[in-house]
C-alpha cells in the first residue's frame, strides 16, 4: 500500500512545476487526474518529440497519472470540475495568476464549497506585487534570481542546464501539500498554499546571497570550479581525462599534499595554508597541481584520491549517467507503461522500506475521460452528449 493511496489529486497543470509535484503524489500512490485541453493537451507533450515520438519533459513528468479532457471555456465544464473536487483531497494548477478566479474557482470560493481540499497554486512571481501578471519560464526566473549571473565562466553567464526554477517550485509545492496532509489529519480542516518559482529558487540562493550581502562583492562566475572554495573543479590528468575533486577543509587538504600531491611543504606555504589563500591564489595553486596530475592516469589519479579520503568524481556524460554501475548495482531502473509501449524509468529517490512506488503508465491525451465521467455519475447518454457539445475530448 502506497503512503498517499486513497487520496486523490485534480491537477489543472501544464509544463513543468505542476507537473512535477504530482507526479511526486502519484509516485507515493495518490490519484493524480490531470485536466488537459481536449485534442492537443498539455503543451509539454510537444516539446519534442525524442521518446519514440512523445516528448522527454511529458514522459519524465507524468507518468501514474489518469488524463480527463475538459475544454474549460464551456459552462457545463465547471459542474464536471466541481464534481471531481466535491471528492477530492488536493488541488493543485499552476495556470496564470488569476485564472482559475475567472474560472470560477478561485481561492475563496474553493474553501467554502470544499472546506476539506487541499488548494496548491503555484505562480512564475506570486499572486500580489508588481510582477503578478509577468510571464515566467524557468530561465526568465534563473535570470530574475541572479542564479544566471552567477552560473558559468568569467566571459559567459549561463543558465543551468536543467529546470531549476519549475524543479524547485515543484518541490516546495509537493513537500507543502504533505504537511497541509498531516495538517489536515489533526484538523480536518484543507489549507491554501502558494509557491512562486522565484521565492521557490530564491530559497537555493542562499549561499551566495549571504556572500554578496556580507561579503561585500558579488561571487564570481568560475565555470566549474568554486567562487569560495579552493581546490575545487575540474583538473586534467596525463591521459587526457577530467577528474573534479574538493577540498572542504583543512585536514583534507593536508592529506591531499602528502598522499596525492607527495608535497607535504605546501601545507604550510603561507599562500595555501588557509581556504581564503588558496581562493585568493588559485592560479599558483592549480598550476602546482597540475604540474603533478599531468604524470598520471584518471585511474592513477582516482585512486591516490580515494586513499586520502578526498571527494572526487569523473565527468561522465548523460550516456554515461544512464548506465551508471552505482544505479545498476542498486536496480534503480523500472519500465512504466506509454502510448508508444514500455519505456525506461529510475525509480523516485527516496527509498521507503516495504514500499514499492507506483510506476503506471503514462497516460495518452483524454485516455480516461469517459471512464472518470462515469465514476462522477454521468450514463452514457450524458457522456455522449458532453463529447458532442465539446465539453470533453
Amino acid at each position: 500500500m502506497g503512503p498517499l493511496e486513497g487520496i486523490t489529486v485534480i491537477a489543472l497543470e501544464q509544463a513543468v512545476a505542476a507537473p512535477f509535484a504530482t507526479r511526486q503524489l502519484a509516485d507515493l500512490g495518490a490519484r493524480v487526474i490531470k485536466v488537459e485541453r481536449p485534442e492537443a493537451g498539455d503543451f509539454a507533450r510537444r516539446y519534442d518529440a525524442t521518446v519514440k515520438g512523445l516528448s522527454s519533459h511529458f514522459v519524465w513528468l507524468n507518468r501514474s497519472k489518469e488524463s480527463l479532457t475538459l475544454n474549460l471555456k464551456q459552462p457545463e465544464a465547471k459542474s464536471v470540475l466541481e464534481r471531481l473536487l466535491a471528492n477530492a483531497d488536493i488541488f493543485i494548477h499552476n495556470l496564470a495568476p488569476g485564472a482559475t478566479g475567472r474560472l470560477g474557482f478561485d481561492a475563496e470560493w474553493l474553501r467554502e464549497q470544499y472546506p476539506q481540499l487541499i488548494v496548491c497554486g503555484i505562480s512564475g512571481y506570486g499572486f500580489t506585487g508588481p510582477y503578478r501578471d509577468k510571464k515566467a519560464y524557468d530561465l526568465l526566473v534563473q535570470c530574475e534570481t541572479g542564479l544566471v549571473s552567477i552560473t558559468g565562466t568569467p566571459e559567459t553567464p549561463s543558465k543551468v542546464g536543467i529546470s531549476a526554477a519549475d524543479i524547485a517550485a515543484g518541490m516546495y509545492a509537493y513537500s507543502s501539500i504533505l504537511a497541509a496532509l498531516f495538517r489536515r489529519e489533526r484538523t480536518g480542516e484543507g489549507i491554501e498554499i502558494e509557491v512562486s518559482m522565484l521565492e521557490a529558487l530564491g530559497e537555493w540562493m542562499g549561499f551566495p546571497a549571504y556572500f554578496a550581502f556580507y561579503g561585500g562583492q558579488e561571487p564570481q562566475r568560475s565555470g566549474a570550479r568554486h567562487a569560495a572554495i579552493a581546490p575545487y573543479g575540474p583538473f586534467e590528468c596525463g591521459d587526457g581525462e577530467v577528474i573534479f575533486l574538493g577540498i572542504q577543509n583543512e585536514r583534507e587538504w593536508e592529506r591531499f599534499c602528502e598522499v596525492v600531491l607527495e608535497h607535504p611543504a605546501m601545507v604550510k606555504d603561507e599562500r595555501f595554508a588557509t581556504n581564503s589563500g588558496r581562493v585568493a591564489n588559485r592560479e599558483a595553486l592549480d598550476k602546482e597541481i597540475e604540474g603533478v596530475f599531468k604524470h598520471l592516469s584518471a585511474e592513477e589519479l582516482i585512486e591516490q584520491l580515494e586513499e586520502a579520503q578526498i571527494a572526487n568524481a569523473r565527468m561522465r556524460t548523460v550516456r554515461d549517467f544512464l548506465n551508471h554501475p552505482q544505479l545498476e548495482a542498486r536496480d534503480r531502473w523500472r519500465e512504466v507503461g506509454s502510448p508508444v509501449g514500455p519505456l525506461r524509468a529510475l525509480l523516485p529517490p527516496a527509498t521507503m522500506s516495504g514500499v514499492e512506488p507506483t510506476m503506471a503508465a503514462v497516460p495518452e491525451v483524454g485516455e480516461h475521460t469517459d471512464r472518470i465521467l462515469a465514476e462522477l455519475g454521468y450514463d452514457e447518454e450524458g457522456i455522449a452528449a458532453l463529447h458532442r457539445e465539446e465539453v470533453v475530448g
